[in-house]
């Protein structure tokens, strides 16, 4: 899996990796970032996990949680979904 390009400010990752974690297209991901429907928010690691960042991506179904180290190699990638099922009696 390539990495991550840390930045100051952030980060970067291919739309393509990102895009396959969400089973979507590439132009649908940068389509749902542009219009706020898939967000993301970033963090850098503290006290005992000094030296990782996490990339958490948020769409209405899914969220992606992506842990690099300090170079940017991904350390792990997991995703949950959040489809609902029906209630008792639907």
């Amino acid at each position: 899996m390539p990495g991550i390009d840390l930045q100051q400010d952030g980060a970067r990752i291919d739309a393509a990796v990102l895009a396959r974690a969400f089973g979507i297209s590439a132009d649908d991901l940068r389509q749902g970032m542009r219009d706020g429907t898939i967000t993301s928010r970033f963090e850098r690691g503290a006290g005992k996990d000094a030296g990782t960042v996490r990339l958490i991506f948020f769409s209405s179904s899914r969220r992606i949680r992506i842990t690099a180290n300090a170079s940017g190699r991904i350390l792990s990638c997991g995703a949950l979904d959040f489809a609902r099922s029906p209630g008792p009696g639907s």
